[in-house]
């Protein structure tokens, strides 16, 4: 039985129209899109729940309140400070183990949760690659601040310079089931339940 101390983090926004998967608004309409979001980030917090670890659901777009009364009282929720995706994620990096998941995976499931949080038991580092040239997820059994920190973000160079930085700093990396998130409007076809 995996220990029950690692932290499950994810990273999320309220599902308001105009707001929310914006990238898919030219295709669908802004309260489609949203919509696409509300899914993908309720059946996240399914799988954290199913796994029995911490959950912690860092937000923006909202209050405590509006996610707890959205998402359940399952999670903590803690809101995202101001600035970049590094100084969000490196906010939160204290205490780990700890496990970093967005809400753009239609095809993550429990398995994939598990295989991270097995993963730190024996490297210092877990990483779910995404076909983008990013990742799904990254979990580190201790902070490492170097893998966070003035990275390249939203590019198709994010995995690649982690996987440096892990590599210079003599960091053991378990890498995970490629996966594909979904963020364009062509990603739609591969999962029509999100706009049924």
């Amino acid at each position: 039985m995996p220990s029950k101390s690692t932290r499950l983090v994810l990273f999320t926004r309220y599902p308001v129209a105009g707001e929310a998967k914006t990238r898919l608004i030219p295709a669908i309409g802004a309260a489609a899109a949203a919509e696409v979001h509300k899914r993908l980030t309720e059946q996240t917090v399914t799988l954290f729940l199913q796994s029995g670890q911490s959950i912690e659901v860092h937000y923006t777009g909202g209050n405590a309140a509006q996610f707890e009364d959205w998402l359940g009282s399952g999670a903590d929720y803690i809101e995202q400070p101001e600035g970049d995706l590094s100084r969000k994620l490196l906010a939160a990096l204290d205490p780990a183990p700890v496990i970093f998941f967005g809400s753009d995976t239609p095809d993550l499931q429990s398995g994939h949760i598990e295989a991270a949080i097995d993963a730190l038991q024996k490297h210092d580092v877990t990483i779910g690659p995404a076909e983008d040239g990013g990742y799904y997820l990254i979990g580190m059994r201790r902070p490492f601040p170097v893998l966070f920190e003035n990275m390249p973000w939203s590019t198709d160079a994010v995995l690649n310079e982690t996987m440096e930085r892990a590599q210079r700093n003599g960091l053991s990396v378990k890498l995970l089931e490629t996966l594909s998130d979904c963020d364009l409007p062509e990603d739609l076809v591969r999962w029509p339940w999100l706009t049924e």
